[in-house]
């Protein structure tokens, strides 16, 4: 395989200094003295497999799974259950997500879609009153918003088709840590803190969440006891508790009467979600995307999710340009002009493939990517928001039709990474959507409902052209969940990573690839260095270390505009190394820095 040149950056490397200077502050709050808080670690390298997340607690668990004879599968089931503890306001099985496997025996890549689907009665107004969008943050808190969950699904999946451990004893680590709770962090007080006023709204998220009324307090212990309850049950009967149980019965009755308080003023809108929409619903197994990239291939996600595809075009466009040469600046500048054009025609062109005709392989061929190529200039930034291509026909420098704004999407997902002994790898982003979801906890089930059908267009962006991501009855909203697997021509994984960040997840993905593949970064300051994200917007998004560097002005002498952004994405992935142990990789900073582990340690190379 190819093996990009080491590069120093001395512009980037400064800023990512900046950056990761933060790490080594002391924490504001100790740990209690009863149990402490796992240290995290954002790299390991050794053999056996590996595991990285943006939890401690969640990487323990998998690593025992890997530990206890589990492959990759069974890890990242263990994993995602453990974050649906510690990540409540990100992950659970009120959500969904998207699920990456490279099958080491195959060599092959397989995906679950497990996306939240709208209930059989939605229609294209589903957010419309009296002919207007609803505001946004009144669909959000509502019933309205709920899909129905896929992520038990997934997991069902996925473990049918590749796991070699019952889902019950999968469940078992994340039942054992709601019952016994885990430490609180500065993370988890502050997103609760953001969404006070929707919880106490709602008696069950208030009672759970908010205490006596009270933020948790930061070292103090948080204990689940309902999700421990509801994690016994799924494992003892299956997803079927969901799709046709009890449990079903009671995401149904929440739903369809949000449990609001009577006291509240808050108007909270019921959904339409049915017991039948439940029974329907499966999570799919389909075929990934691919791009060759400096002789690796790239695999994603494929519709629903408009990662793979838009992640695929940027580095398609991207292609034909020596990054390893480039200056700090052009290459700044060339990235976020491929993510300016692959959103502009993604927006045009991605929704659910089940219901729309989606030109996948034209999106995703070189000959569309180098048409769009053509219209990125060395000393000149493109105006957004652009129009989009047409992939269909591809011609030299074209663009037609009406730009399609980039719908909002809720930035609090979590992504976690597994490698096993065998070689196995797993990607997989999972999601309620944005921090807290739809604010609905399941009464005595301990979980909150996700508002993913708020990533639908509430109304086309412009009348006279279809607009892909409508809602529809049955249909899965648009995502950018964008876990990647990287494999060498041998068809031997390379690396594998991902990040939460609603949109910002294409740009992190891409942004980090080519932090790794072209600057030679090592995968861990590939990770940490400070981001841009560009989304067919009149601005890209710097965070701090990027905003306040020299970088900025040099890149709008150019012509480009910037707005400030704290931090963008989470990531995490795990890299092959050529002497056949893991390295695990996750943040050094971001959301209180993650958790990368390995099940037999060793010194790094």
């Amino acid at each position: 395989m190819r093996r990009p040149a080491a590069r120093t950056l001395s512009l980037l490397a400064a800023a990512a200094a900046i950056a990761a200077s933060v790490a080594a502050a002391p924490p504001t709050t100790a740990a209690p003295p009863g149990r402490p808080a796992p240290a995290k670690v954002p790299e390991a390298v050794g053999y056996g497999g590996a595991v990285s997340s943006v939890d401690a607690d969640a990487s323990a668990a998998g690593l025992q799974v890997l530990k206890n004879g589990g492959n990759a599968v069974d890890a990242a089931v263990a994993t995602a259950a453990a974050l649906g503890v510690t990540e409540p306001y990100s992950s659970g099985i009120g959500g969904g997500g998207f699920f990456v496997y490279y099958d080491a025996k195959s060599r092959t890549v397989h995906t679950v879609d497990g996306r939240e689907t709208a209930p059989a009665s939605a229609t294209s107004s589903l957010f419309l009153e009296n002919g207007e969008p609803l505001p946004f943050a009144d669909a959000v808190t509502s019933g309205l918003s709920v899909g129905t969950p896929g992520t038990a699904a997934t997991w069902d999946r996925a473990l049918h088709a590749w796991g070699s451990k019952s889902l019950g004893t999968l469940l078992k680590p994340a039942e054992r840590l709601a019952r016994d709770g885990f430490t609180v962090d500065d993370t988890f007080r502050s997103q609760t803190k953001d969404n006070q006023a929707r919880f106490a709204d709602f008696p069950d998220t208030a009672g759970l969440f908010l205490p006596g009324g009270q933020l948790p307090v930061v070292g103090s212990t948080f204990k689940n006891p309902d999700l421990a309850r509801t994690y016994e049950e799924l494992g003892r009967e299956g997803v079927g508790a969901v799709y046709g149980g009890d449990l079903g019965k009671d995401i149904v009755r929440t739903v369809r009467n949000p449990p609001v308080d009577p006291a509240s003023t808050r108007v909270v809108r019921r959904g339409d979600l049915t017991e039948k929409d439940l029974r329907a619903y499966g999570a799919k197994y389909q075929a990934p995307t691919e791009v060759n990239y400096r002789g690796l291939d790239v695999y994603g996600m494929a519709p629903s999710s408009s990662g793979g595809t838009t992640v695929g075009e940027a580095l398609n466009i991207l292609e034909r340009t020596d990054l390893s040469k480039a200056s700090d600046v052009q290459f700044l500048h060339h990235y976020i002009e491929a993510s300016r054009i692959a959103f502009a025609d993604r927006g045009r062109w991605v929704g659910d493939a089940a219901f729309e005709n989606v030109p996948t392989k034209g999106l995703l061929s070189q000959r569309f990517a180098d048409s769009r190529a053509c219209l990125i200039k060395d000393d000149a930034v493109l105006t957004s928001p652009l129009a989009p291509g047409d992939p269909r026909h591809p011609t030299a420098c074209g663009a037609s039709g009406t730009p399609a704004a980039t719908t909002y999407e809720g930035d609090d997902t979590t992504h976690l990474t597994v490698a096993d002994k065998w070689g196995n790898v797993v990607a997989y982003t999972l999601t309620i959507e944005q921090t807290g979801g739809s604010a609905m906890t399941v009464p005595g089930r301990g979980f909150l409902l996700n508002n993913e059908l708020t990533d639908f267009s509430f109304a086309p962006a412009n009348p006279a052209v279809h607009d892909p991501n409508l809602p529809g009855p049955g249909k899965r909203p648009r995502s950018s969940i964008s876990p990647t697997i990287v494999l060498d021509r041998q068809h031997k994984p390379v690396l594998a990573l991902g990040s939460p960040g609603g949109a910002t997840i294409i740009t992190t993905v891409l942004q980090t690839l080519v932090n790794h593949l072209d600057r030679g970064m090592p995968l861990v300051d590939a990770i940490a260095a400070p981001r841009a994200s560009q989304r067919n917007a009149a601005r890209t998004e710097l965070e701090p270390a990027l905003y306040n560097s020299p970088l900025r002005a040099r890149l709008e002498a150019l012509g480009h505009s910037f707005s400030l952004n704290p931090e963008i994405g989470a990531a995490t992935g795990v890299q092959r190394l050529p002497d056949g142990r893991w390295l695990a990789a996750a943040e050094k900073v971001r959301r209180g820095g993650g958790s990368a582990l390995v099940v037999h340690p060793s010194g790094k190379q």
